[in-house]
């Protein structure tokens, strides 16, 4: 799906947050859940699985130009050839942004998002609000993360659902066509792999 999709970041916890830790909280209390298991999964999610993996992936994809023709064709199995592979990313497909479009995920009903490789999605992907505006004011909102496009470049929404997860394909900052892909891997963040952000020379922190 294309076309005028997006949120609002300055967001503190939201609804379905509270509502998920009130609802955790009720499950431990009651011995449904363990807190140790909880921990350990949040932190598979964090630091081992996470928005590195989906760097790398790009970096590969800036690099090798075979491996970029396989990733837009088939990116299930293009990431997957990686090692990236799991639940929430069963269906991936790969969006490319160029000088003349923009693109921008979301998931207006819930928050569906490829875990294996862009790890728990942050709290503002999940919030309402950018649930709402990312399909009505996709530039606005793109405006508040910072993102200032040329008038002519189109915006392109993509709404992730249980079937089907996207990760867009950022573009690769001019003048380090001898970095490796290891060292253009650090310049990838989790949010120019959502499309509310743009990839700078500097690394990511």
């Amino acid at each position: 799906m294309s076309d005028n999709h997006v949120h609002h970041h300055h967001s503190p916890l939201s609804e379905i947050d509270q509502r998920v830790n009130k609802l955790q909280n009720l499950l431990i209390e009651k011995g449904l859940i363990n807190q140790e298991a909880m921990d350990e999964l949040i932190d598979t999610y964090e630091n081992r699985v996470g928005p590195q993996n989906g760097a790398r992936v790009v970096a590969r994809a800036w690099t090798d130009a075979d491996y970029k023709s396989r990733l837009l064709r088939d990116a299930t199995n293009a990431i997957r050839e990686m090692g990236y592979e799991g639940r929430q990313g069963e269906h991936m497909e790969v969006v490319e942004n160029t000088d003349s479009v923009h693109n921008l995920v979301v998931c207006t009903l819930c928050s569906c998002y490829p875990w294996p490789v862009l790890g728990l999605p942050p709290t503002w992907y999940k919030a309402s609000s950018y649930r709402a505006r990312a399909v009505s004011e996709p530039r606005l909102v793109l405006q508040e993360f910072g993102v200032e496009l040329a008038p002519g470049v189109e915006v392109r929404v993509w709404d992730s659902t249980a079937e089907i997860r996207y990760l867009v394909l950022p573009q690769r900052p001019v003048g380090l066509e001898h970095w490796t892909a290891e060292q253009l891997s650090e310049l990838v963040t989790r949010d120019s792999m959502i499309g509310v952000a743009l990839v700078s020379k500097e690394p990511a922190v």
